[in-house]
């Protein structure tokens, strides 16, 4: 059975965040997903390691990834290989599922920063994270999206990431709380900012001391270093809490799921240009051109090589 996801922050209170969605493997079922996209334009799903180890051996494995089966050949840890074929799995079947086509034919490709996007479909963006055996993506017809995961009980009170990665009005609203939450508050402000960064394009790259957020009671607000307000509410912020595996997984060793869950953070952009309603890739493209990009992320066969794969 898998274990409850449920969400908080500024979804559940009118900011405009989605919800966060658990699906159980392949098999879904995909129906909450297409329905979160048609009703809020986003949404944000989770699945566990274990539900996404596809049967078949390394030839369905190959045909399913496509071009991300040379990057996952070229990795030499099994849980790593494990983990990056789950997730472009996961993301496979979400985009599947919002653009009505099979996974196998979901040409999936990465700009230079190594943010992945769907070539031929940019009615939608997408983003990806994963930690430890927890996988979630992201999915937007809005505009653009970022998603973060994290260990709950990662410890991050009382070392260099409160001052490496809070504003000052953070470490000042952090004092004037509880002690006993500031290890979670800080947990859920570091999903918010890589979240935001992801949907910029700048991970990493971007410092997280250079932006803050207002965890207020109606929604979760982008603000400046001082605290005022950073944005004119085109983006939408939330936070979701999924539990730990309670099955465990015997081959987890010490990657096994945390007993504190998971925080997942998610940010969405609103371009302010609509919304594409119809996302199928049957009726926003000709059929010519259909064909031609499905044909184009289909993978070679094994008497074949892809000259357009990178080493």
């Amino acid at each position: 059975m898998a274990p409850s996801a449920r969400a908080a922050g500024s979804g559940e209170h009118g900011g405009g965040g989605p919800g966060l969605l658990e699906v159980a493997g392949p098999h879904g079922p995909w129906d909450r997903v297409r329905g979160e996209l048609a009703h809020r334009g986003t949404a944000v799903v989770a699945g566990r390691l274990p539900d996404w180890r596809l049967p078949g051996g390394e030839a369905a494995l190959r045909r399913m990834l496509g071009r991300d089966w040379h990057r996952y050949e070229a990795m030499s840890q099994p849980l790593m290989k494990e983990r990056f074929s789950a997730s472009r799995l996961l993301l496979r079947h979400v985009i599947a599922a919002a653009i009505d086509t099979v996974p196998e034919q979901v040409d999936l490709a990465y700009q230079p920063g190594g943010r992945p996007y769907v070539r031929g479909c940019d009615q939608i963006d997408i983003s990806l994270s994963h930690t430890r055996r927890t996988l979630v993506a992201g999915i937007t017809r809005r505009g653009r999206i970022g998603v973060d995961v994290e260990s709950a009980d990662r410890r991050m009170a009382g070392t260099g990431s409160e001052s490496q990665g809070c504003t000052p009005y953070e470490l000042a609203r952090l004092d004037e709380g509880e002690a006993g939450e500031r290890n979670a508050t800080l947990v859920r402000l570091w999903t918010l900012k890589e979240a935001y960064s992801k949907a910029l394009g700048q991970g990493l790259r971007f410092r997280f001391t250079e932006f803050g957020f207002d965890l207020g009671a109606d929604r979760i607000r982008l603000v400046r270093p001082d605290g005022t307000p950073a944005d004119g509410g085109e983006w939408a912020f939330g936070t979701g809490v999924l539990g730990g595996d309670p099955g465990g997984d015997p081959d987890g060793g010490q990657d096994g799921d945390p007993g504190g869950g998971y925080v997942v953070g998610t940010a969405v952009y609103d371009s302010g240009f609509g919304e594409t309603s119809d996302l199928s890739v049957r009726t926003a493209l000709d059929a010519g051109l259909l064909d031609a990009l499905l044909g184009a992320a289909a993978p070679p066969t094994a008497f074949e090589a892809d000259p357009r794969a990178a080493p």
